[in-house]
């Protein structure tokens, strides 16, 4: 038997979750230019890492990953909302994504803040409209409401602005893991929750998913705060020293390089710890755990 490998899997994956995607936004009676401005930071590519986590999760407890792959959508049009809005003038004012230039510079401040807009509001309307011979009713109830604690105020939204006003302040490291946990982590953990609440998982195991997600999404940070200062551009697809430039609270800004990857260890270590707790095939999570670690982009 073939052993599994995380390209092989992104490979096996990536397909269907993209053409989902571009379909659905494709199908929409909007104006051309909103259109063109979704699907464009859409197609930007990207790792794909909450859907494949989703995946992950879901196949783990012994689903068939296509029943996640609304939900997985959904998810990657919040994450690419995110992105649309982060690069912004008034946010981090980047010129490059994914080796490309932004969405406000192609097609303008405006335009681009209404794309975030529409995919952000569009992906709850993804999960609501689920067929309920595929996800229950309860089940889009639970996936709405988690899904926007997780994007919200007390989420990602919340974590972006706590991130914005901690600039040029020397944070402790409870207040700069608040940040990381919120800004980046909610909705990774999201991605595992909802493959668990996809699965009919226990409250056991979701419990222990849910400390799973929270080091994964920790450690994740903590990589793209060293690969800011160690990573090369033409991996990243974006200028390194970003965080540096505006003077961003960072893992290595606090407790060093070495530090900060001492840390990174240590979340990738306690993840781990705590999804061998849980009832579930763990291979394909754990590949995924240890791109997390190893990445270079």
């Amino acid at each position: 038997m073939t052993k599994l490998t995380l390209s092989s899997y992104l490979d096996e994956r990536k397909g269907p979750l993209e053409q989902m995607m571009l379909d659905s936004v494709e199908r929409l009676d909007v104006p051309v230019h909103l259109k063109q401005a979704m699907l464009y930071s859409l197609q930007a590519g990207g790792k794909r890492l909450r859907p494949m986590l989703l995946f992950a999760t879901i196949e783990g407890f012994g689903e068939n990953f296509e029943k996640g792959i609304f939900v997985a959508s959904a998810i990657e049009m919040i994450h690419t909302y995110s992105l649309i809005h982060d690069d912004l003038p008034a946010m981090d004012n980047d010129d490059l994504r994914r080796g490309k230039p932004t969405n406000h510079k192609v097609f303008g401040e405006a335009t681009a803040i209404l794309a975030g807009d529409a995919l952000l509001t569009f992906a709850f309307q993804v999960i609501a409209t689920i067929d309920q011979n595929l996800v229950s009713d309860i089940q889009k109830v639970n996936l709405i409401t988690e899904l926007a604690k997780a994007a919200g105020p007390e989420g990602m939204v919340g974590g972006q602005v706590a991130d914005m006003e901690a600039e040029n302040k020397q944070l402790s490291l409870a207040e700069l893991e608040y940040i990381h946990h919120h800004k980046t982590g909610d909705l990774l953990s999201y991605s595992i929750i909802a493959g668990a609440i996809l699965a009919n998982a226990s409250e056991r195991d979701v419990e222990n998913l849910r400390e799973f997600a929270k080091h994964l999404g920790l450690a994740f940070q903590i990589k793209d705060d060293i690969l800011d200062i160690e990573g090369a551009e033409e991996n990243l697809g974006k200028r390194v020293g970003s965080d540096i430039n505006n003077e961003k609270s960072t893992y290595p800004k606090l407790l060093g390089l070495d530090g900060a990857k001492c840390k990174l260890d240590d979340h990738i270590l306690k993840s781990k710890e705590y999804l061998y707790n849980v009832s579930i095939n763990s291979e394909k999570l754990e590949l995924l755990v240890n791109y997390i670690m190893e990445r270079d982009r």
